[in-house]
């Protein structure tokens, strides 16, 4: 048995087509392995690739950099870690209202839920950014260099994933996390086995560096997957 716990862009969906093609195959000729979606994304840019006969439909989706987990099918929200996750969060309003001193902060304009999502310009100070979030109950994920997004409390997408793991009592070592950029640093703190993939952000090949569980990729994306595959002896054929 195989779970496959990926972020989408840069991760799932980067590589070239080749390398995607193969993975994608293997995925969907495998009833043995279950795919989960673990994305910034919001829901509202997950849903199209569902409709994608390309691409495979995940049996979980964890959106919102972790403040959305859904049933990948019927996308019918996971209870009770749904309801978790929403008694931590104060609502989008009291977290403008609460940073609106800092007048260089963009909002990003983008679907999304239990969350707020801005753009890192330059001159934005992230701590004080992290000391307002937190006078509410929240807490603050910084990736790619790009973005800044505000979180409910404890709430991330290992936090998430961890939590579903255990509803679903998925044996830690049938677990493979993969991503690309410090948001997904919080999948590799998890404890399962993980790959970050080719080309990934600095910071995150920094702060995994020297981890046993974590296998660094030299290929992109779906490339990357695939080669952590061969990495732990986990093809799926061979499951």
């Amino acid at each position: 048995m195989l779970l496959l716990a990926s972020d989408l862009d840069g991760t799932f969906l980067g590589g070239n087509q080749q390398e995607k093609e193969e993975l994608y195959r293997l995925i969907a000729a495998n009833p043995a392995v279950t795919l989960v979606f673990v994305t910034g994304r919001g829901m509202g840019t997950v849903q199209p690739l569902l409709d994608d006969p390309f691409i495979p439909n995940p049996h979980y989706i964890i959106a919102d950099v972790g403040a959305t987990v859904v049933d990948g099918h019927s996308l019918e929200p996971i209870e009770p870690l749904h309801s978790e996750i929403e008694k931590r969060w104060p609502g989008a309003e009291a977290v403008h209202q609460k940073m609106a001193d800092l007048p260089a902060l963009r909002l990003q304009p983008v679907p999304m839920e239990r969350r707020v999502s801005y753009f890192l310009d330059p001159g934005i100070d992230v701590s004080a950014v992290e000391r307002r979030a937190a006078e509410i109950g929240c807490e603050v994920t910084v990736s790619a260099g790009k973005y800044i997004d505000v979180l409910p409390g404890g709430v991330n997408k290992g936090f998430t994933l961890r939590h579903l793991m255990e509803m679903l009592h998925v044996p830690e070592d049938e677990v493979l996390v993969a991503g690309d950029t410090l948001n997904d640093l919080s999948l590799f703190q998890t404890g399962y086995r993980g790959v970050v993939v080719g080309g990934a952000e600095q910071r995150l090949i920094e702060a995994t560096a020297g981890q046993s569980q974590v296998f660094q990729a030299q290929r992109h994306g779906a490339g990357g997957i695939l080669q952590a595959l061969y990495h732990y002896n986990t093809i799926p054929n061979g499951i």
